[in-house]
């Protein structure tokens, strides 16, 4: 029935930064930019390698996203690279810090996890 994830919506509390964030320092592309005027809301459609993969949207005062502890619902956005120090450096590079690298228990592979400006958080998986 499901062929494949189409893309993951997230909604970012100053659209600006956020977009800045997304596309500048991860180095996603945008497909389109809408306002919506109705909404008083943007949506930024994003691509990664040349595949749609996220809908940034702004909304006036989201209530802020409950980390700690963790909520039901969806827990973080995995991103797959192939040399993890390698990005782990590119983003430092950047002023994005990230958490100490670990290794998955299950699978053998390393991972560590970082945080877009609204505090979602992000990880680096290593194939």
């Amino acid at each position: 029935m499901f062929e494949s994830i189409h893309h993951i919506a997230i909604i970012c509390s100053d659209y600006e930064k956020s977009k800045t964030f997304y596309t500048e320092k991860l180095g996603f592309d945008i497909v389109q930019e809408t306002y919506r005027k109705e909404r008083d809301s943007y949506k930024l459609d994003l691509s990664l390698g040349g595949t749609y993969a996220i809908e940034l949207f702004s909304f006036p005062d989201p209530p802020a996203r409950q980390t700690h502890p963790e909520a039901a619902g969806l827990r973080h956005l995995a991103f797959t690279v192939r040399d993890l120090d390698q990005a782990v450096k590119k983003l430092g590079e950047k002023g994005i810090v990230t958490e100490p690298v670990r290794i998955d228990p299950l699978t053998g592979k390393r991972f560590t996890f970082f945080s877009d400006p609204d505090g979602l958080p992000l990880e680096l998986y290593e194939r």
